[in-house]
């Protein structure tokens, strides 16, 4: 697996996450300005063209222009004659569209890189985040919320993405359209300058605060959503067993607690979102009012022209529209910087440390643990612990639960680390090994073992990408799952469902047994994995097991005391420390943990085998279904 982006600094902040985007976003601002370089001339052209119109004053026109026009009339009169007028006004609104569709042309453009630079920017962070997930150790996956993970992989990362899409251009729009439409305003008439800023601090401050109000719901509506997504998520997840205890009423009132605190704290975001909207509506529209009558009243007295007024109420809405946009904009922020913070709650998570120890392809199978205490959250779980695995022998461990026979395991495979001690695999330790060469020389199968909504040959070349068909078919056999596999009639290529839904629970384990000697590592550990095969299937099992002794290293933890009588020594765990290890055999006759485990497997064993003996002998009861039936029905 690629982890070389989890060696990457954190997106701490927005201009981070740009990183390697800017030269789009710079081709993007860049289109940006030209676009608005060429909307600020249409009004320009408009104003000297109603200017000439309305006044039939010819130094109203602009030279160029009028120039051409007399040009295309064959006018050579200093004066523009009512035709040139006409041509005049025709070249005017052909220019007005023609620089009209350029910048639309560079609109077009300020979006399209705008858009590869955040469609680029989320998708590395995504991969980034999932690879991260993929490296963070067992323990973060303890305390953690899987719904949660899945929002912020997602719904965080689709605002960022909006965020980055948009708002970063539009951000530098509004100071673009602020720096260079205020000078334009100033040059044509400074008091009417002056009144259409009267409300523009007003419109600013009203989005600073309404961003700095609006970061702080946002969140506690992001985590109510997260929330709802655990929940739906867990449900979806454990449906059978829902339905098992009907517990369907119940789990549809706890989403719907859920569900509202979800929607009371959205209609807040939206509420607070309206009132600005309206708010900032009111002033923007005041602020546009205050040109129109202010300009109205300077035209009237002669003190400008109605060209000059349309060019202002033009500009106006050319600057006023963006800057109440801001209020939009510092809203996507906010949830941005609310994302992107949760998105480095993840990333900030310390993964599973590298530690490229020099390491053969494949190991031997030897196991040693020396003195090994491990805890979870200051609960002892194994204390002085020691055995020795030989390379190729076959070892069975039992005990009652909580006994620490998973968490040995789990201290195998690296999973977590051990607070004393020492695991040796052919003499590497486990603690300084690579945890993906560790984990090659291992496969475990679980209990409940999982499998992917894919179909059966997807699921085994887990173990082995490159298996062949023949293969599959053995490792199969071996793990009893032929006649499994001929129940589907597209065989290796039938799908199994979401966790191997379709298949029983033995029929998962299984699979996943085959699926665990396909990768045909040195050290082969299954972790109670045959208590859902019948006692026929097990022993077909076991043989197969037996028949590869000597070949590699099998761990086989169990409750089942047959399915480890035939291992070559086993292994019995009481509260964290071996107290017996033997052959069966040698157990068997000896006092102690184990004698007591086969004295009552047996007796329940006899139990069990009496009440069926007793259950055949018995008479059977009349019943009415045993009576036959006449045709209406009722007893004959």
């Amino acid at each position: 697996m690629n982890t070389q982006s989890n060696r990457q600094p954190l997106p701490s902040g927005l201009w981070q996450i740009t990183a390697g985007q800017r030269h789009r976003y710079l081709a993007a601002v860049a289109a940006m300005v030209l676009t608005n370089l060429f909307l600020f001339a249409p009004p320009l052209l408009g104003k000297h063209a109603i200017d000439l119109v309305t006044t039939q004053d010819a130094s109203r026109a602009i030279p160029w222009v009028s120039s051409w026009a007399q040009a295309l009339n064959a006018n050579s009169a200093a004066v523009l004659e009512p035709n040139d007028i006409s041509l005049y006004l025709w070249l005017s609104g052909g220019l007005i569209l023609l620089l009209t569709a350029i910048a639309g042309a560079f609109t077009y453009l300020r979006g399209r890189y705008a858009a590869l630079a955040s469609e680029q920017i989320v998708s590395d962070l995504r991969d980034r985040l999932y690879a991260h997930l993929h490296n963070l150790p067992a323990r973060y996956y303890d305390g953690a919320d899987t719904g949660d993970l899945v929002q912020r992989a997602s719904s965080d990362v689709e605002t960022l993405r909006v965020f980055l899409d948009t708002d970063i251009v539009e951000i530098g729009r509004t100071i673009l359209m602020l720096l260079c439409v205020m000078p334009v305003l100033f040059a044509l008439d400074a008091r009417l300058a002056a009144s259409s800023l009267v409300l523009m601090p007003l419109l600013i401050v009203g989005a600073w605060l309404f961003f700095h109000k609006v970061k702080t719901v946002f969140q506690a509506t992001d985590e109510a959503e997260a929330a709802m997504t655990a929940t739906l998520q867990e449900n979806l997840t454990g449906i059978r067993v829902v339905r098992a205890f009907h517990r369907q009423d119940f789990e549809i009132e706890r989403f719907a607690v859920r569900n509202g605190e979800f929607r009371d704290r959205n209609h807040r975001l939206i509420k607070l979102m309206g009132l600005y909207w309206s708010l900032s509506d009111l002033v923007a529209f005041t602020q546009i009012g205050i040109v129109l009558f202010y300009g109205a009243w300077l035209t009237l007295a002669g003190q400008i022209s109605v060209g000059t007024l349309f060019a202002f109420t033009t500009y106006i809405a050319m600057v006023i529209w963006p800057i109440r946009q801001l209020g939009r904009i510092l809203t996507d922020s906010g949830k941005a910087v609310i994302s992107l913070g949760r998105i480095n709650e993840v990333l900030r998570s310390a993964p599973e440390p590298e530690r490229p120890v020099p390491a053969p392809a494949r190991i031997a199978g030897q196991i040693r643990i020396e003195d090994v205490s491990m805890a979870y959250d200051d609960k002892p779980v194994l204390s002085g612990l020691s055995l020795t695995v030989a390379p190729g022998e076959t070892l069975g461990i039992v005990g009652a639960p909580g006994s620490g026979k998973s968490t040995l395991i789990r201290l195998l495979l690296g999973l977590y680390p051990y607070q004393q001690g020492s695991v040796r695999l052919d003499g590497h330790e486990v603690s300084n090994c690579d945890r993906h060469w560790l984990r090659s020389q291992i496969s475990v199968v679980l209990q409940e073992p999982f499998l992917y909504s894919r179909s059966i040959a997807d699921n085994l070349r887990v173990g082995d990408g490159s298996a062949s068909d023949d293969a599959l078919h053995q490792v199969l056999a071996d793990a009893a799952a032929t006649e499994t596999l001929a129940k589907f009639r597209d065989g290796l290529d039938a799908q199994v469902g979401e966790r191997g839904v379709t298949l029983s629970g033995g029929q998962r384990q299984r699979l996943a047994l085959a699926r665990a000697l396909l990768k045909a590592p040195p050290i082969l550990i299954l972790d109670d994995s045959l208590s859902a095969v019948d006692l026929n299937t097990e022993a077909e099992i076991l043989a197969a097991l037996d028949r590869r002794r000597g070949q590699q290293t099998i761990l086989i933890i169990a409750h089942r005391l047959s399915s480890v009588m035939n291992a070559d020594r086993i292994a019995v765990l009481e509260q964290g420390k071996l107290v017996q290890l033997g052959s069966h055999a040698e157990l068997s006759q000896t006092p102690g943990p184990y004698q007591a485990l086969c004295e009552v497997q047996l007796a329940l064993e006899q139990t069990v085998t009496a009440d069926l003996d007793n259950s055949r002998q018995a008479p059977k009861a009349t019943t009415t279904a045993d009576v036959p039936l006449d045709n209406r029905g009722e007893p004959s």
